[in-house]
Order: C-alpha cells, then structure tokens, then sequence
C-alpha cells in the first residue's frame, strides 16, 4: 500500500495527539519490539515511536525496519520520533481511520 501526499498530511495530523508508545533502545527491533507494534498498530492503526540515544540506529533507519518487520508504511520521522501506519485487519474494529481519497483533483 501507497500512501499518497493528502493521506500522508491527514495521517500526520492525527499522529499529533497520540503518545508515542514504542521506544527503541540499545536492543534494537527485536521480535519482542515487533509483536508489541503489531499488536498496536492492530489495535489503533496508527503508533508513534521514539529512538533513545543509545540505540546506535537512526530514527528513519529504525521506522523503516519496523515498517518492514510490521508490514506497515512510515507516516513521518521528526528527529527522534517515527509515526507508523497500518489498516485494521479485524472487521470488528469499530473506529478504524478512514483515509482521503486521492482522485488527482484538489
């Protein structure tokens, strides 16, 4: 899945009001990090995370191998901080994040 630009904004948007729940230490990702962001982005769609000194990884280095590992997009990466996004699979969900449609127009 693509993000486009406009998703991309909205998403961003809705990433300023959420805490950032994963912290990347000297560990690294490991599969205890990656089943914790895939719990969560099942159960919210939207994660932030934040790197700590420590960790020898970039923010965009480590946004990117917990996108893989997750099977999610990066949304964002300020600084120390990523945003990760990943649609509900479960169809019970009931507050699931519905994206613009870009159709090419503005």
């Amino acid at each position: 899945m693509d993000l486009t630009s406009k998703q991309r904004a909205q998403l961003r948007g809705l990433a300023n009001g959420i805490d950032t729940i994963l912290h990347i230490g000297k560990d690294g990702i490991g599969a205890n990090l990656v089943a914790q962001a895939d719990s969560a982005l099942e159960a919210r769609e939207l994660i932030k995370g934040r790197v700590l000194e420590g960790s020898g990884m970039t923010a965009r280095e480590a946004a990117e191998a917990l996108a893989v590992a997750a099977r999610a997009e990066v949304v964002q990466v300020i600084g120390t901080k990523f945003v990760l996004y990943r649609p509900s699979h479960d169809p019970a969900k009931r507050d699931k994040i519905v994206l613009c449609r870009s159709n090419g127009a503005s």
